[in-house]
């Protein structure tokens, strides 16, 4: 759902924000033009690991897209730049930190950039959840790119995030595109915690033979659960940073 009207406006080149949810396709939603239009799209993403996984994902699919971090080695950078300035590249990711470098700005420019999407937006505002300081700096993409399209990308962004991202990002006029959040195979409940081990252990025997995750607050709750269903014998192991 609304992925052909997000699609749509990186084609008309109209700026816009996109908030649909987890799983609900938006990188799909600036791929497509991407490889559609001629030049080569822009995509800031905060994280070398995302960054890594769609490019990954794209050239099995055997669509043109590079990325640009910390990470690379010079052999790996002088071959990005080597495919940047003959043209071969669509999709080229990078961080924000770099993007707003002037130098930088300057190479991109003369690639031609078709337009700019910015993913996980929400960074960008003080009222988002995961705000990164260096988003921030995102916000002189306009007067650095006056004649191209910006669009957001977030799965979560409340009224008052996506009116900062429309405004930290002066984008003009934007659409504004926001989907169903509803999962109507997912139930919620929330229960009072009283004796949080026996609480767990309930959920865990009532589904029996089958997988869970649990959720803690900190690594040091994740750890300690982990080794208290261990030594009753569960089978659990801890997944953290």
């Amino acid at each position: 759902p609304m992925q052909r009207d997000a699609i749509a406006c990186a084609l008309d080149g109209r700026d816009s924000v996109v908030v649909l949810p987890t799983g609900g396709g938006k990188s799909l939603c600036f791929q497509v033009p991407a490889l559609l239009k001629p030049g080569m799209a822009i995509v800031v993403s905060p994280l070398i690991s995302l960054m890594k996984d769609q490019v990954d994902a794209l050239a099995a699919n055997g669509a043109p897209a590079a990325c640009i971090h910390s990470g690379l080695t010079l052999a790996e950078k002088q071959s990005v730049d080597r495919a940047v300035r003959s043209g071969t590249v669509k999709i080229l990711y990078v961080s924000p930190e770099r993007l707003v470098q002037k130098a930088f700005i300057e190479y991109i420019r003369s690639a031609g950039p078709s337009f700019i999407a910015i993913d996980e937006a929400h960074c960008i505002s003080h009222w988002g959840h995961d705000f990164r300081p260096e988003y921030r700096q995102l916000r002189g993409l306009r007067d650095a790119f006056p004649g191209i399209s910006m669009h957001a990308f977030t799965a979560t962004a409340t009224p008052q995030v996506r009116d900062d991202i429309v405004s930290q990002l002066s984008l003009n006029d934007p659409a504004v595109i926001v989907g169903s959040f509803d999962r109507p195979n997912l139930v919620y409940r929330a229960v009072q915690r009283e004796s949080l081990l026996d609480q767990v252990r309930g959920v865990l025997d009532s589904h029996r033979d089958e997988s869970g995750l649990i959720y803690c607050i900190s690594r040091r709750n994740v750890d300690e659960l982990c080794g208290l269903l261990r030594g009753l014998g569960y089978k659990a192991i801890p997944y953290h940073a």
